[in-house]
Formats: C-alpha cells, sequence, structure tokens
C-alpha cells in the first residue's frame, strides 16, 4: 500500500460525501454502525478485522476508521500502528470497559479518540463529526502558531494567554501542557503524550507530576472546582474541551 493510497485528511470537496471506514468482527455492530452513518449521508464500508481493513484502505481513501480493539487475525491496536505508518487519517476506536490497558496502547499507536460499549448513538455521531472536522482544518502543527480555538487565544512566542479576553498568567509547564492541548481541542491525550510533550520523552511514567500540573493550570483557567474546560478521562489522560462542557453535546 503507498503512502498515497489513504487520504491524509478529510478536506473534502462539497459534493463529496464523508468516507467512513468501520471495522469490527460483530456483524450488529457494524450493521447499526452502518445504517446510522448512512442515514448522516456518510460513505460507508465495513471490515471484519484488520487485515480486511487494510485490503480495503488499498482501493478506497477512506477519511476516517471505526475500529473495534479486539478482532482475529489483526486487532485494533495493530491496525492503527499500520495506518500510522502511511496516513495520519482520524482513527476512532471502540472499547469495552476495565480496557483501559489495551485504550491507553490503541491511543499511543495512533488513534485519536474512543469510545465505551455500549455507547449512545447520539454520541459515537458527534465523535465522529468532532474527527472529521479536526481533520478538516489540520496542518502541519507549527509551534510558533497563535491557538485560537473557542475561549482561549495561546500566543507561543509570547508565552500569552487570554481567556475571554482576560489574561492567564501561566509558569512556563502550566503554558506547556495548555498549548499542547490547545493544540489538539476534542481530543483524548494520553498521559504519556502529555508527559512527552511537557517534559520530554524520558519522562513518561511521571504521572504525578503531570496529575499537580493539570491541577494548577485549573485553579487558573477554571470557573468552578467541577472540570469545565480541563476534563480527565479515568485511567487514560485528558480532553481539553475549549469551549467548556456545556458544548460536549455538539462535538
Amino acid at each position: 500500500m503507498s503512502s498515497t493510497s489513504i487520504r491524509e485528511s478529510a478536506d473534502l470537496e462539497p459534493h463529496e460525501k464523508p468516507k467512513i471506514l468501520i471495522v469490527d468482527d460483530e456483524t450488529r455492530i457494524t450493521r447499526v454502525l452502518s445504517m446510522a452513518c448512512t442515514a448522516q449521508g456518510y460513505s460507508v464500508k465495513s471490515a471484519g478485522d484488520g487485515v480486511a481493513a487494510l485490503e480495503v484502505l488499498k482501493h478506497w481513501a477512506a477519511d476516517l476508521i471505526v475500529t473495534d480493539l479486539s478482532m482475529p487475525n489483526l486487532g485494533g491496536v495493530e491496525l492503527c500502528r499500520a495506518v500510522r505508518k502511511l496516513s495520519n487519517i482520524p482513527i476512532l476506536v471502540l472499547s469495552v470497559r476495565d480496557q483501559e490497558k489495551v485504550k491507553v496502547q490503541a491511543l499511543d499507536a495512533g488513534a485519536d479518540d474512543y469510545i465505551t460499549k455500549p455507547f449512545q448513538m447520539d454520541e459515537m455521531l458527534a465523535r465522529i463529526r468532532a474527527a472529521l472536522r479536526r481533520a478538516s482544518y489540520a496542518t502541519a502543527e507549527d509551534k510558533s502558531t497563535p491557538v485560537v480555538v473557542g475561549d482561549f487565544q495561546i500566543d507561543p512566542v509570547s508565552h500569552q494567554v487570554y481567556m475571554r479576553g482576560q489574561e492567564v498568567r501561566l509558569t512556563p509547564k502550566e503554558f506547556d501542557l495548555l498549548h499542547t492541548m490547545a493544540l489538539h481541542p476534542d481530543r483524548v491525550l494520553t498521559h504519556r503524550v502529555l508527559l512527552a510533550a511537557v517534559w520530554g520523552g524520558q519522562h513518561t511514567e511521571h504521572h504525578d507530576a503531570l496529575r499537580v500540573l493539570v491541577a494548577q493550570v485549573r485553579r487558573k483557567i477554571e470557573p468552578s472546582d467541577k472540570p469545565f474546560y480541563i476534563v480527565t478521562e479515568p485511567w487514560v489522560g485528558y480532553r481539553f474541551l475549549p469551549e467548556g462542557t456545556g458544548q460536549v453535546s455538539s462535538l
């Protein structure tokens, strides 16, 4: 499979339907998801495992992949790794409760987000819309370019942060954390990813330090004790919602 065989983003022509590949060995899941996505105007194909999915991708330029984690032949984590060697298209993984370890492995392997079974179809479709929307304006990450997203304006050159027009003073590490999150809004970032971004790759197991840093940033930006912008994904990491949790239903 060549590196051009999978579309690099969902930057679509107005008349073109977004293409979604659903990968799951449970035919009931693929059937229900296919019907729901088709009803939303998406073009859909399905595969029963990772091997079959890679075969589909040789001839069909998907804009997003929804994949289960536990499958025969080639599972979701291995599929994420294989796709990431070729493309940056969004990958949404399906997991079951108490599958945190495998879920984190998938995210570290390149998955963009996850949703836990059993799921509400409205939430699933919202996650799909969010992933496609992020991909549609994704560009090569430029860490010197100001980030304007939701309630935040972040200037990485001057290290200034404004929230709803008011300046927020952050320490260098606090700034690095918020800037990293703002570059990936609405997306779950694992502890390992955040630790590597803020402290470097040799500090990816220092979860306590990350927890303290998140608490410090929350004290400076959250309107109350209840997380509004930085949401904890238990055992996995954190998700930054730049418009606050009141916007989660319109992801």
